[in-house]
């Protein structure tokens, strides 16, 4: 035989040979690792990247001296060895070295049937692999005469019959296959660098096939973890007389691999065999410390490993794998943590469409907050209001959502807009209530008249249809899809434990209710970051209160207005409050314009004038003049506090009252914002000191409160030294920051974001990945200039960004003290600020060392 040292480029995967995962790829590095571990693996040649680089250029190794490493007349097979499998690649070619002669001599070794179904599978393969024929012109039905007469008459050649010559082609075709365009593109959308390399693997074939007489013949897989939920359980397939998925042979079938009443089983059949899998399945999690699928053949009663590949698995099963290998001793804690990518923990907390179901998606749209919801179309608030009043599910469907949609996404399972981007109002609003929600979908046309909507295809949904909307990825689907429950379970509960227990950063929860509240505390959020007021003036009996307040032109008329609602507000807070259990509570005074509270069409004045007793007119003319040219730079935040002072007075006096009747020893965090300048906080401050003196004499209870800036605007940032003497926390708004510093409406953003992205520029949308080089350098000064005069003050995130891992990365950095993000985004922040504190301690890596 050949000795393998003459051939560059090749090597033989033996226990002490040169193989490296970066040279060679994952499967060929995984292979020694199963001969280490004494398996009976097929003899293997691996060719490192270099070789097969060389291969696509035409500059190929000695084939035949290749071959002659193996016995004499062995068939062999090439399988792709990329450095990560996950990235793909060219598809595995067997039973190469197959001619006439081998035939004939197979033949009379295994029986004509058998050598048949081998030659008529390789040249099967040769013919649409290499030659790129028509895979039509090679049906196994075809006899072996016709089938290379067809590949004769399309190529103009006689079918070859060297193997050197056949293996040589099966490189180049699977070297170039790797080199094309549209291979790279897919890759690289896997995360493959673009210099990324093929190695591959060339090795002795285990036909699977032959006569029973002789004992066991066939192919299968076999894992011992459920892909599903990483529970333990046996599956895969096994095949008699067959070659991968494929029966080679007549009356050849599957059976089962364990013990099973319905029909034969490979336990049965081949109880050694099966024996032995179990063993080395075991082997390979201990060595490997990884749950693996293994690839067999059974030549003859005899086992042969052909390969082993780590278990595909859902979100769900990676927590439970990570974990169940961490608590049996396999990895460390501090791996089964890094093993897990935070994003992956959103398909944990919400249902899913099962990946596994045909559905027909007639649209797409932003993924905006996760999560998938089957019900009706709504296209109102109060069309949703009445769906859940009979208990129905709906879909809330508006072109784009203002705050008095919160009423009807309250009452729906789920969002979709046609307009918006990543941070829009829909999206914000809907992750903060856990709803999943698709913005943007501009394919759709919205007819609201009509209360219809219209597909891309011309397909047209009326109200009262049933549609699946996935905010997970995006998709609008027809009629109602198979969904995936979410999997809280102890898994999930142990590795936030973990996680928990190695982060240095702190993690809240924006909440506005106490529903969220509740969810904040479920998920184990450290106190809540961001209570936006504004959203507890929506419900029905408040909003007409409000807009009484907002019609009234005398400061006592606003004053008994604001009255009535003091002790619902008071009663909002102290439910909070309760909730927490004494953790802190960042209330954030009233922000929006106060024309944000009045209606925008003709019906819904008309219902205000009603209930005001006004004139239609009067009603249009005070909306008309609350308008504003530009509302988001307009009277909101602390303008509005200093204008119309009574409202904060009524918010603070109802906080502190609530502080008292909770009784829970809160510390209550009062927050002022859309602050600019050092006055504006001055001018607040005084007035809140005054309601808190004022409360305190009337209750006769003592109580501490902390009053603190949102930093939302640039010049905040630049001044917060001055700011930061008056206040004891500064928590940066991002989601504004971001839209003043680039002066973009994350709301209309979404219509030209995805040409930004894509013509590089922006390498991503701000909104969604926080901007270091623009918005973080205004928070690295804000920061380091607030610090500067009170180094005590409290820094934090609070906007949208507070949930991503990267921009996580960058306020842990910073040193803010903790990040505050939507109830569902909680686990997915604990997680990766864990991650980033392990990586800070030298911790080697998350990825298995295999396959």
């Amino acid at each position: 035989m050949q000795k393998i040292s003459d051939i560059a480029g090749v090597t033989e995967i033996t226990p002490d040979a040169p193989i490296s995962g970066r040279q060679h790829g994952s499967r060929a590095k995984c292979l020694q690792r199963l001969i280490r571990m004494g398996l009976p693996v097929p003899q293997t040649l691996a060719l490192d990247v270099g070789t097969v680089r060389g291969i696509a250029a035409g500059q190929f190794p000695d084939t035949a001296q290749l071959l002659g490493v193996f016995p004499d007349g062995t068939l062999v097979s090439v399988r792709p060895s990329s450095a990560d499998p996950d990235w793909g690649g060219p598809g595995t070619v067997l039973n190469i070295g197959m001619n006439d002669a081998r035939h004939a001599d197979l033949s009379q070794r295994i029986g004509r049937p058998a050598a048949d179904a081998l030659y008529r599978r390789f040249i099967q393969s040769y013919a649409t692999e290499v030659a790129r024929l028509d895979a039509d012109l090679f049906q196994d039905e075809t006899d072996i005469a016709a089938m290379c007469a067809a590949f004769e008459a399309e190529t103009d050649d006689p079918f070859p019959q060297d193997p050197a010559r056949q293996l040589a082609d099966i490189l180049r075709a699977m070297a170039r296959a790797w080199e094309g365009t549209s291979a790279r593109l897919l890759r690289q959308a896997k995360g493959a660098p673009a210099d990324a390399g093929l190695g591959l693997v060339v090795q002795a074939m285990v036909l699977g096939v032959g006569d029973p007489a002789g004992g066991e013949y066939g192919s299968g897989v076999i894992q011992f973890v459920s892909s599903a939920t990483g529970l333990p359980q046996i599956t895969g397939r096994y095949l008699s007389q067959s070659q991968g998925r494929e029966a080679l042979l007549p009356g050849a079938g599957a059976l089962y691999l364990t013990r099973d009443a319905r029909g034969a089983a490979l336990e049965d059949l081949a109880p050694d065999v099966f024996d032995m899998l179990q063993t080395h399945g075991a082997a390979c999690r201990q060595r490997l410390r990884e749950e693996m699928q293994i690839e067999f053949t059974i030549q003859g009663g005899r086992l042969n490993i052909l390969d082993a590949v780590r278990v595909r698995r859902t979100s769900r099963a990676a927590v439970r794998i990570a974990v169940d290998l961490a608590d049996d001793g396999v990895i460390p804690r501090d791996e089964a943590v890094l093993r897990i990518l935070p994003r992956a923990l959103s398909d944990l907390l919400h249902r899913q469409v099962d990946p596994e179901a045909h559905t027909d998606s007639f649209a797409r749209g932003i993924a905006a907050s996760p999560g998938a919801a089957t019900g009706r179309l709504a296209f109102s608030a109060r069309a949703a209001q009445a769906y859940a009043a009979r208990e129905e599910p709906c879909i809330l469907v508006r072109r784009e959502t203002r705050p008095e949609d919160v009423r009807g996404m309250h009452a729906s399972v789920g969002v979709l807009t046609a307009r918006g981007g990543i941070t829009s109002h829909a999206a914000v609003i809907a992750r903060g209530l856990g709803l999943p929600a698709v913005v943007g979908a501009s394919q759709i046309t919205i007819d609201r008249k009509a209360r219809a909507l219209t597909g891309p295809d011309g397909r047209r949904f009326r109200e009262g249809d049933v549609v699946t909307l996935d905010g997970s990825t995006g998709r609008l689907i027809v009629g109602a899809a198979p969904l995936l429950e979410p999997a809280l379970d102890d898994a999930f509960q142990s590795l936030l434990s973990w996680a928990d227990d190695l982060r240095d950063i702190g993690v809240r929860a924006n909440a506005d209710t106490p529903a969220e509240a509740t969810q904040a505390r479920r998920f184990e959020a450290e106190g809540i970051g961001l209570c936006r007021t504004e959203h507890m003036f929506f419900e029905d009996d408040r909003l007409t209160v409000m807009r009484e307040m907002i019609f009234a032109e005398r400061t006592e008329d606003r004053a008994a207005a604001l009255e009535q609602l003091l002790p619902v507000q008071r009663a909002d807070f102290a439910a909070l409050f309760r909730i927490m259990r004494g953790q802190p509570v960042c209330i954030r005074l009233l922000d929006p314009p106060l024309h944000e509270f009045l209606p925008a069409d003709r019906t819904g004045m008309m219902d205000l004038a009603g209930a005001l007793g006004l004139p239609l007119a009067q009603v249009g003319e005070r909306i008309a003049a609350l308008g504003e040219f530009n509302p988001m730079l307009g009277m909101r935040g602390v303008r509005l506090g200093i204008a119309v002072p009574e409202i904060y007075d009524m918010q603070a006096r109802a906080i502190f009252e609530a502080t008292v009747e909770s009784g829970t020893g809160v510390v209550p965090e009062v927050m002022i914002p859309l602050v600019s300048a050092r006055r504006e906080v001055e001018l607040v401050k005084a007035r809140v000191d005054a309601v808190a003196a004022q409360v305190r004499t009337a209750t006769g209870e003592d109580f501490a409160y902390r009053l603190g800036v949102m930093v939302e605007t640039p010049r905040a940032c630049l001044r917060a030294d001055e700011i930061a003497e008056y206040a004891t926390f500064l928590s940066f708004g991002t989601n504004d920051l971001t839209q003043m510093t680039y002066g973009l409406s994350r709301d209309d953003a979404g219509r030209f974001m995805g040409a930004y992205v894509q013509q590089g520029v922006f390498t991503e949308d701000p909104f969604l990945r926080l901007d270091l080089d623009g918005v973080g350098e205004l928070l690295t000064m804000g920061a380091e200039r607030g610090r500067r005069t009170n180094p005590d003050v409290i820094l934090s995130v609070c906007g949208e960004h507070g949930g991503d891992p990267e921009s996580i990365a960058f306020c842990r950095a910073a040193g803010f003290d903790y990040v505050s993000c939507s109830p569902f985004r909680v686990p997915v922040a604990r997680l990766a600020a864990a991650h980033l504190a392990i990586r800070d301690r030298g911790f080697p890596g998350a990825k298995p060392p295999d396959r």
